[in-house]
């Protein structure tokens, strides 16, 4: 998931979110959706690790967390309203490797980095890709490899890299949105053929459900995400293409923080004893793995 800049143009029924009948919307300042010890993958708490958090942070005991639960099955919203998915997971066995709590608040994604580095979250974790441009303003620790991967309508052959006149599904401010489909559409006009019509929705459900009501031709978004949607509604939508443009995920913390290491390290921590591999095999979404964690790998490659 990726910054926004811009705010939906279309809406769908409710009823058909993907998610379930839960408002996964968010609100423009932020929801509290409280305080999460969540530990199903039995992680130990790690005392040296622990040392090594900012004082006020181990006095608190709570990070607190930015997140946009609309993006299923990384982070979405159960029907109670609180936070689920993998990187709910793997965020939880973060906080008790470091034994502190994770305080989650649902906010609109282009919320969440003026929060961290305005002071009111200490972490962004919500399928973050890490860009040089993003790196301007916070730093990643890098947890994941996703791609893109489009979906069109069952039976309906859709070629992304041919999708010149097309109607074109992608949640606001996400790289699909920002980089993606702008540069696939400006070769079709340079090659004078119709530019792609893009329909932007302020959450990853509701451009999934413009596709499966065939609102839209196709829809462009992270690879995890295009397989579950695929998965809760395969008599209705299909892969379109194989997955492309692979880059990292990345938890976002404010410019030059102590926190950043600290993050890295307990996520390595999790990598070296075999939690971090159950989380992602749980939920299916162990193609992406990393075997070791970095920071700002975007400006490295």
């Amino acid at each position: 998931m990726r910054i926004r800049y811009v705010l939906p143009v279309v809406a769908v029924a409710s009823a058909l979110l993907l998610t379930g009948c839960v408002d996964n919307s968010g609100s423009g300042s932020g929801s509290d959706s409280g305080s999460s010890t969540s530990n199903a993958y039995g992680v130990k708490k790690d005392d040296s690790l622990a040392k090594t958090l900012p004082s006020d942070i181990q006095k608190a005991g709570v990070l607190k967390v930015g997140m946009d639960a609309t993006y299923a099955p990384n982070e979405y919203k159960n029907a109670s309203g609180k936070p689920i998915g993998w990187d709910v997971d793997l965020a939880n066995a973060i906080g008790a490797k470091l034994g502190v709590k994770m305080n989650y608040t649902i906010s609109k994604f282009d919320n969440i980095i003026p929060s961290i580095t305005g002071g009111r979250y200490d972490l962004g974790v919500s399928s973050f890709t890490d860009t040089t441009e993003r790196e301007k303003q916070v730093d990643f620790v890098n947890y994941y490899n996703a791609g893109i991967l489009w979906a069109s309508q069952k039976g309906k052959t859709i070629d992304p890299d041919n999708a010149c006149g097309l109607k074109v599904a992608v949640e606001a401010g996400t790289y699909e949105d920002t980089d993606e489909i702008p540069a696939k559409s400006k070769k079709c006009t340079e090659n004078g053929k119709a530019a792609i019509q893009v329909f932007k929705y302020d959450g990853q459900d509701q451009a999934t459900n413009a596709l499966v009501l065939g609102q839209v031709d196709a829809m462009s978004a992270d690879s995890p995400i295009t397989e579950y949607a695929i998965s809760k509604q395969k008599d209705k939508i299909q892969k379109a293409g194989e997955t492309f443009d692979i880059a990292p995920y990345g938890i976002a913390v404010d410019k030059g923080s102590k926190l950043t290491n600290v993050i890295k390290n307990a996520l390595q921590s999790l990598i070296d004893d075999g939690s971090y591999t159950k989380i992602l095999t749980k939920w299916g979404v162990d193609d992406g793995a990393v075997t070791k964690a970095e920071v700002n790998a975007a400006s490295k490659n």
